[in-house]
């Protein structure tokens, strides 16, 4: 029998409940996913939570990435059949498709097909994480082969994508992480430096890793007003992205008593993912950096079932991870 992840109030995971639910049938321009795997995310958290951009609409299902096998096609669709392999990427609202199923319904616009190679876990884990990289620091071509990028808050699967796409670009990626347990897993995803911000300044750490002159883009979701403190690591006409609220309180506007020269501005990954050729160069640019190596899934940990899943946003929520977290759909 279907079964989906729903919550009928806002509030802690303990909201998330399992219910059996009707095979949902494919309308125009739409997918019908059996889900083998789920790519849990902090926006999913904070959706549940009501502290999302956007409000669910009660009762909700949410959910932005799983990885699954087409059972149906709806009206105009091309491109997909049943039987397909196929991973979903964040393209579209939690108010209105979710993947936290054992069935679940999805855009069209928002499944590509599943890479030769790759475990559901794997396809599950993927694509926020570099899709979100890549529009914030390859899609506009700002940050160049040479330049120092600041990443923080690494650890996260995000952070880890960030620091591959760094690379990938020629770039220096500079990791942060609270303390020093995460170290030495930012340095072997490829990070060139890290700062422990719970034992070393920000701020004189970066420019001494740089050798005065400052980094060219901060790549943060944390917000804030730490990002005082991160504008003073960028160098002029440099740029600090914003891409996430992981701090409630107010953000400054950097700049403001210094008059220094630094853009800032706030980053959605859905700036890649709802505008299709963006999507297809970003699709193009993941495809090739996993083909090649350059990039690889970080999965910190898997949960077994639908039945897990209060289990896992708990997790999810203690901030401990290095990498995604998998949520796998085993009924």
């Amino acid at each position: 029998m279907p079964r989906s992840v729903v919550f009928a109030t806002v509030g802690g995971p303990e909201v998330l409940t399992v219910r059996p639910a009707e095979l949902p049938e494919p309308g125009p321009g739409e997918l019908r996913l059996r889900v083998a795997a789920i790519g849990l995310n902090r926006a999913e958290a904070l959706f549940r939570a009501g502290l999302y951009l956007e409000q669910p609409k009660l009762p909700s299902t949410l959910g932005y990435e799983a990885s699954g096998t087409v059972e149906a096609v709806g009206e105009g669709v091309t491109g997909f059949a049943p039987g397909d392999r196929v991973d979903v990427v964040p393209a579209f609202s939690q108010t209105d498709y979710g993947t936290y199923g054992t069935h679940v319904l999805v855009p069209a616009s928002a499944v590509v097909h599943h890479l030769a190679g790759l475990t559901p876990a794997e396809g599950a884990a993927v694509w926020m994480p570099y899709l979100t990289a890549y529009g914030a620091l390859a899609e506009d071509g700002h940050l160049r082969p040479g330049d120092f990028v600041l990443i923080t808050a690494a650890a996260s699967g995000v952070g880890l994508a960030a620091i591959r796409t760094a690379r990938r670009l020629g770039a220096v990626p500079i990791a942060t992480t609270r303390t020093a347990a995460k170290r030495q897993r930012l340095l072997d995803a490829g990070a060139a430096h890290v700062v422990v911000t719970g034992e070393e300044d920000l701020v004189a750490s970066v420019l001494d890793a740089t050798g005065g002159r400052g980094v060219r883009t901060v790549f943060d979701p944390v917000a804030g007003p730490g990002v005082l403190d991160l504008a003073r690591t960028v160098t002029p006409g440099g740029r600090l992205i914003v891409y996430g609220r992981l701090d409630p309180t107010d953000t400054p506007l950097p700049g403001q008593d210094t008059f220094v020269s630094v853009l800032s501005r706030f980053y959605s990954m859905h700036e890649v993912t709802h505008d299709a050729e963006r999507l297809r160069r970003a699709h193009a640019f993941v495809t090739a950096g996993l083909a090649d190596g350059s990039f690889v899934p970080v999965i910190d940990r898997v949960f077994e079932g639908l039945d897990t899943v209060v289990e896992a946003h708990r997790y999810l929520e203690a901030g401990a991870q290095v990498g995604k977290i998998v949520l796998t759909v085993t009924d």
